[in-house]
Formats: structure tokens, sequence, C-alpha cells
């Protein structure tokens, strides 16, 4: 069949539109769900995005925050958003990692539910201590534990990424510990400093103050990776077992089937973002490291750790209600 001379020039453009309309981009408002109350690190962290891609962009991005349920409540909302870009998420080490390990039924599917963009950052873990506690190394530490099994450890709450690092720990170790729950790092802190609980794992963002006053002591760091802001502080994985690594991360996300140009072009600025001197100190004093991805990066990053949570929530028998 020939097409007419009019149908010749219609059809280019027809095949053009969504091409026009991708490149518009965005067009109206973005809203980022965060899928946790204001003031935590992935909010925060969420805020500085939104904020730097509203000076980028002709629309804002505007941040919405819907907690609950352990973040199943935002990361729903996000899976059944219109896939069209307009609705970006923000995915973290616990939404995507871990609770798909230990909840058994979660109101959405971190895999197919979601369509990764890049993670923003992450947060290494510290195993801190009382200035008074008699180990002084992650060695002694774990002889310690070894002399007394069933040493106690506080964390921020059941499956935290404090709890599961913990968990992970003692397993890869071959030591007895017993959980000790908080409602949050504030009060799990508060009790390390009275000297009512001797060791807890917690986020650098959290503990960092804490050991620079020397309110607590600050025995290893549990990414693969030294931190600059304590270079003197070993890592898990250099000291007692090799490979270990273990952190709180942070990253956007769309619901699945987002067209892939409008997925590159977030992902280009989100980086862009990422990238900028400002940005990199801002985090660097919150204790935080930038972690720019491709998407492609981005969501193998996301399966290795649901594995790797799963493995945990297995041997330490770890589960949550649904």
């Amino acid at each position: 069949m020939r097409l007419t001379r009019r149908a010749a020039l219609v059809a280019p453009a027809l095949l053009a539109a969504p091409v026009l309309a991708q490149d518009a981009f965005p067009s109206r408002p973005v809203r980022m769900i965060v899928p946790f109350p204001p003031g935590q690190a992935a909010d925060v962290f969420a805020r500085v995005v939104a904020d730097e891609l509203s000076r980028r962009w002709p629309q804002r991005v505007v941040v919405e925050n819907r907690a609950g349920g352990a973040g199943a409540v935002g990361m729903e909302a996000v899976a059944r958003a219109a896939a069209d870009g307009y609705t970006l998420g923000i995915g973290t080490s616990g939404t995507l990692g871990v609770n798909p390990a230990v909840v058994a039924r979660l109101p959405y599917d971190p895999e197919r539910d979601f369509a990764p963009i890049t993670n923003i950052f992450v947060v290494p873990l510290l195993v801190i201590c009382h200035p008074g506690f008699a180990p002084q190394t992650i060695q002694e530490l774990i002889a310690h534990i070894r002399a007394n099994p069933g040493q106690t450890f506080a964390s921020a709450g059941p499956a935290t990424a404090q709890h599961m690092t913990a968990e992970m720990f003692a397993h890869r170790a071959g030591l007895r510990m017993q959980h000790v729950p908080y409602r949050g790092s504030g009060p799990a802190i508060a009790d390390l400093i009275a000297g009512n609980v001797q060791l807890m794992f917690d986020s650098t963002a959290s503990a960092l103050p804490h050991v620079r006053s020397g309110r607590a002591r600050a025995l290893a760091i549990t990414t693969a990776y030294r931190m600059a802001a304590l270079p003197d502080v070993p890592t898990i994985a250099e000291t007692v077992v090799p490979g270990f690594s273990g952190a709180g991360w942070s990253g956007v996300i769309a619901p699945a089937g987002t067209p892939v140009p409008v997925i590159e072009r977030i992902n280009r600025e989100v980086v862009a973002v990422l990238r900028e001197p400002a940005i990199i100190q801002r985090m660097t004093d919150l204790a935080a490291i930038p972690d720019p991805t491709t998407p492609e990066e981005f969501g193998a990053f996301i399966r290795s750790e649901m594995a790797k949570w799963a493995e945990v929530a297995r041997v330490a028998n770890v589960r949550l209600e649904g």
C-alpha cells in the first residue's frame, strides 16, 4: 500500500509526538513520595534533591510524606501511581531491602512494581559502645562475646538496618548476641551513654556526634571502606569478617512502566545534582556518602540487597507482621 503525499507528511509528525512529549517533561509539578515522616535521613536528602531539581526544571518537585507501616504506605502509593514520571518515590534499604525479607504480606512488590532510577546516598553504620565497656577494638569485642555468650546489643528497632546489620555480624562471626530493640536511635543512644546498654550498631548520622564528644566509642565501621570523618576507625571487613558490608541507603524510584526516556532524563538530572560540590559537602557534613548510579546499577544493587537480607532474616529468624 502506497502512502499519499499527505499521509507521508502526517506519519512522521505522529511518530514524533511521543518524543516531543517526553522532551517537554516536566510540564507540570512532580511529586516525590517519601514513605517516612519528616526529619529522617531519607526525607532530608529527598528534599535536597527535590529543591535542586526545582531550580533546574521549569516545574517544582514537591515532597509528600506518606508514613506508616514501616514505609509500606508510601511505597504502595508510588506503586499505584500513574507511570508517567510525575510521581517519584524514595526507596530505602528498609523498604526495598529488608521489608521483603521480614514481612510476609507487603502491599507492593519491590521488583515488579518499581522502576529504579538512581541511588542517592549510603549511610555507614558504626559499632559503638559505652566508653567504659572493656573491649577496645573489634577483635577484643569478638573475644569478649565468645567468652560471654548472649551479650546484649541495642538497635533503633526490630528489622531496622541497625538490627539486621548486627544480626549479620553475629552470624558471620559465629557469635551469640541478644537484641534489645528501642523505638528509634535516640532512646537507644541515650541508654548507651547512660551505661544501661553497652553496645549498639547505629548510623553515622546519629552516632558520630556522640563519638566525637567522647560519650560513645567507635569500634568499627560496617561498610567496606573507612570514613574520612573517622580515618582511624577500621572496617569490620578489614579486621575480622572479610567481605562484610552493611549500610543504610536511599534512592529514587518510579512506578513500573514509566517511559525509559523519562527515567533517563530524571537519572541524568539527579546524578548531576549529586555531583555538585556543595551537595557533596552537605551530605558529608551529615555523615552520608553520595552514591549516584545508573538505573541498571541501582536495580542490580536492590536485588543484591534483597538476597542479602533474606539470608540474614532466615538465619536470625527475624519476622514482622505485615
